[in-house]
């Protein structure tokens, strides 16, 4: 027996694993990928060359707790408020004018306060129902608002929206984000490719099935997406509350796929550290990282049903359309620039299945249903259970250290009354 098993090894886990640590409490982790970090993955595309799957920016950096660690840990981050430089616009086959970005920066903030204004009324319908639908722009905030949240205006809740702290500073790691939390794993109790296949709950003791065996533990800290929850790998006796079921489809996991490549040195014509809109399509967006830390490559943001679209048609798909875009911008002969690439496909990775989460309209009140526990002994954490914080890693992060406390207390409780 185990005084806390903690289901996933992302940043909510390895978090809630970091805070037993030193109690005296006997804590396993369990993750079924064999490695940690859930969306938080670094892979080196080229050597030098850290390629974020997932998550990339340290967003709210001054509120960022993971902004500490980083440091302590010896990551670079850089820091600042917003973007280097505003983002360029490349629509309709044309760069746009600086007087047509600067009437783009003002319809997308006028409409992100007007949503903003809709939630902070305690109002939670379709943000696209703030958006004018006549204006050039509003396929643009669609599309850009799309890879933020990972689903379209249509799908995201007025409320949620207005929920979300951001303070404008999204700060990148260097050497990537998820060698950050891999680093900030290491020397923690991570069970590898030990999937969790049942938790019974019906006793005093959780009882956790996996291919492995089956552990028994004091208390459960659950801390995978709502998507795996959703999916039915994870069984659970008795089965799950109307209200939690409830909670998990109204938090569903967006879509956020992204593409890398890698360039010639010194490619000619792309800028350093800068940024692109990309709309040659109304239906097919795509917002590009250029080369940034001055390194050779590009990444390429794709969200909502076109990424499920691309992922389906597969990675090779994904990475012809990128190119195609950039051709687009920056001549034909670009493609002969690109010397290695790489795709993610979230929805496709059974452990993850999808982006992150975006409450459906109607259902951001149902983030502290998937956060209540069930019973006293069965936690949940994750970026989904965060009201201010969702769709981060340090939401995630955040959520797991409230639950370890939650544990910690729950079993002091326990200790206390056998006496």
């Amino acid at each position: 027996m185990v005084d806390v098993a903690i289901v996933g090894a992302g940043a909510a886990g390895l978090a809630a694993a970091r805070a037993l640590s030193g109690t005296g409490l006997r804590t396993v982790v369990l993750e079924a990928k064999d490695r940690v970090g859930g969306r938080a993955h670094t892979e080196m595309l080229l050597p030098g060359v850290p390629f974020d799957h997932g998550c990339y920016w340290l967003h709210s950096g001054g509120l960022n707790p993971l902004a500490a660690v980083a440091d302590s840990l010896g990551f670079y981050i850089r820091r600042g408020r917003g973007r280097k430089r505003p983002a360029q616009i490349f629509q309709d086959g044309a760069w746009a004018t600086a007087a047509e970005a600067a009437a783009w920066h003002r319809f997308e903030g006028r409409t992100s306060r007007a949503i903003d204004a809709v939630g902070e009324r305690g109002i939670d319908v379709a943000a696209s129902d703030s958006v004018d639908p006549t204006s050039r722009w509003a396929p643009l905030y669609a599309a850009w608002t799309t890879a933020i949240s990972g689903v379209g205006p249509e799908d995201a809740s007025t409320l949620d929206l207005a929920r979300y702290r951001d303070t404008g500073e999204n700060w990148p790691v260097r050497d990537g984000f998820g060698a950050l939390i891999a680093r900030f794993g290491t020397g923690l109790p991570v069970r590898l490719a030990t999937p969790v296949e049942r938790i019974d709950w019906s006793g005093a003791a959780p009882r956790l099935e996996t291919p492995r065996g089956t552990i028994t533990a004091r208390a459960v800290i659950i801390t995978v997406s709502t998507a795996v929850l959703a999916s039915g790998g994870m069984r659970f006796t008795p089965e799950l509350p109307p209200w939690k079921r409830d909670a998990i489809a109204g938090l569903p996991l967006g879509m956020a796929n992204k593409v890398a490549l890698a360039l010639r040195p010194n490619a000619p014509g792309v800028p350093q550290d800068a940024s692109a809109h990309v709309l040659a399509s109304p239906t097919e967006p795509i917002h590009f990282q250029l080369r940034p830390f001055g390194r050779d490559f590009v990444v390429g943001h794709i969200g909502g049903a076109f990424a499920a679209a691309l992922e389906r048609a597969g990675e090779a798909a994904t990475i012809d359309f990128a190119v195609e875009r950039l051709c687009t911008m920056f001549g034909a002969r670009f493609s002969r620039q690109v010397i290695a690439s790489r795709a993610t496909a979230w929805r496709s990775d059974e452990w993850i299945g999808g982006g992150y989460s975006a409450a459906r309209p109607g259902e951001a009140h149902r983030r502290a249903d998937l956060a209540a526990p069930l019973g006293r002994r069965v936690l949940f954490a994750g970026e989904a259970t965060s009201r201010e914080f969702y769709s981060t890693a340090h939401g995630a992060y955040l959520s797991g250290i409230a639950a370890a406390r939650k544990a910690i207390e729950v079993l002091q409780f326990s200790l206390a009354s056998a006496r």
